[in-house]
């Protein structure tokens, strides 16, 4: 008895000193604009930042880091793609759930004008629509060696998180499309 006692203490002792560190997913709240403002001077082309609905799970891929913001969705896309417009180094490939395109007031009720608002945010002919799935194995893909910020908006509509592809400001894809055909030869 005196033994497990004993064993007891010393392992009380041992555990509290070590260092508690919370997982990624459990930073709710905070200053969500502060960890983007800081994210981006880190962050180039490949990183992902996404906007996402309530709904939206913790991934426990280590590259992947879950903020919660209590913030309306479209605030937040706002706040983000005006901090990526002002970075000199990168800009956003945005890119929607096809699922989207496809909800109906009737089946989400709301999805319609949230629809007209996002897409006055981001116009259709600039994002890339593809299926929810297909967005989450790239992010998947890409946080096997690039870091991904996911910030956990109150949009309570289906399909609505905003995936922002991050690219080089300063080297568009033309540029590199040419120099890759001239490498080629």
């Amino acid at each position: 008895m005196r033994t497990n006692l004993r064993i007891a203490a010393l392992l009380s002792c041992v555990l509290g000193c070590l260092p508690f560190t919370a997982a990624a997913g459990d930073r709710a709240g905070g200053d969500w604009r502060a960890t983007v403002k800081q994210q981006l001077k880190l962050y180039g082309h490949r990183n992902w930042i996404v906007i996402a609905d309530s709904a939206y799970p913790d991934q426990s891929a280590e590259g992947i880091e879950t903020i919660v913001s209590n913030s309306d969705q479209l605030d937040v896309l706002k706040e983000v793609l005006a901090d990526v417009s002002a970075s000199k180094h990168v800009r956003a490939i945005p890119h929607t759930d096809k699922e989207l395109n496809f909800l109906r007031d009737e089946d989400a009720p709301g999805i319609d004008a949230y629809r007209k608002q996002l897409f006055a945010l981001l116009p259709a002919a600039q994002a890339s629509s593809e299926l929810h799935e297909d967005i989450i194995r790239a992010l998947d893909a890409a946080s096997k060696t690039f870091r991904v910020l996911i910030i956990k908006t109150n949009m309570t509509l289906p399909y609505t998180s905003v995936f922002l592809q991050l690219d080089c400001r300063y080297w568009p894809t033309e540029a590199e499309q040419k120099l890759r055909a001239r490498m080629a030869q």
